[in-house]
């Protein structure tokens, strides 16, 4: 099954952003959510961004990918923020995928990091450039193993957490998410289609923070109590 090998035969990353928000009392979907409750999200309001009335997302190379336990390189000149965040694995080809469908096209899932240099991030976003150099160097996608779907039935209420030099960063639960996955599938595949082992990233927690050469990055998926993944990365400078 090339899903669970998504790593090394997957030909894209989807990457959701800005799509947690602060608070997740009695608010399950954009469409029973009060304008006001989508007013700040947690990542946006931390990095200043505006919050989307709609999924938005950008692509990142299959070459930024790297399994646990690796190393993270840091490139000289760039400040390197860690975003942890819950990977789907895509199990099938799709187009124009309906929501109410879109857990029959999910193969599993995975821990994972979506890296970003900030500096050149924030650069880009001033001159309304993409962020394809912000996102994309080589360990940019750090990534656990293949979790299959069976072991996540309800992937809205799984905990990530991140841990750098052992300090916890980031601990949030995914029934924060702004636009759940359903939606995220359904958005996406309207505009691209879906091949079996590709990731879609689907957001991040307030928390993120820049790592350093020399840290140790520790990040975990918990499921109902459960550690289902644990992923572990050496910072080192990129000669």
């Amino acid at each position: 099954m090339s899903a669970r090998s998504f790593i090394q035969t997957g030909r894209k990353i989807v990457a959701i952003g800005r799509n947690f928000r602060y608070s997740t009392v009695g608010l399950h979907s954009p469409a029973s959510c009060p304008e006001t409750c989508l007013a700040l999200t947690e990542h946006a309001k931390e990095l200043g961004n505006a919050v989307p009335t709609a999924p938005f997302f950008f692509l990142k190379p299959t070459s930024s990918y790297v399994a646990s336990p690796g190393k993270i390189e840091i490139p000289q000149g760039c400040v390197v923020h860690h975003e942890v965040e819950l990977g789907v694995v895509i199990g099938k080809r799709g187009r124009d995928i309906q929501a109410a469908d879109a857990l029959e096209y999910i193969a599993g899932y995975a821990l994972a990091l979506d890296l970003t240099a900030r500096n050149l991030q924030d650069e880009a976003k001033k001159k309304g450039l993409p962020w394809s150099a912000a996102k994309g160097f080589d360990t940019f996608t750090p990534v656990g193993p293949f979790i299959p779907a069976s072991q996540i039935p309800d992937p809205h209420n799984v905990r990530l957490w991140i841990e750098v030099a052992g300090q916890i960063r980031q601990n949030g639960v995914t029934d924060a998410m702004i636009f759940q996955i359903p939606q995220l599938i359904e958005h996406v595949s309207r505009i691209m289609t879906l091949e079996e082992g590709d990731l879609v990233l689907t957001g991040t927690p307030k928390g993120v923070g820049p790592i350093q050469p020399g840290e140790l990055v520790v990040a975990g998926l918990e499921y109902q109590g459960m550690e289902l993944s644990r992923i572990e990365f050496a910072a080192v400078a990129r000669s």
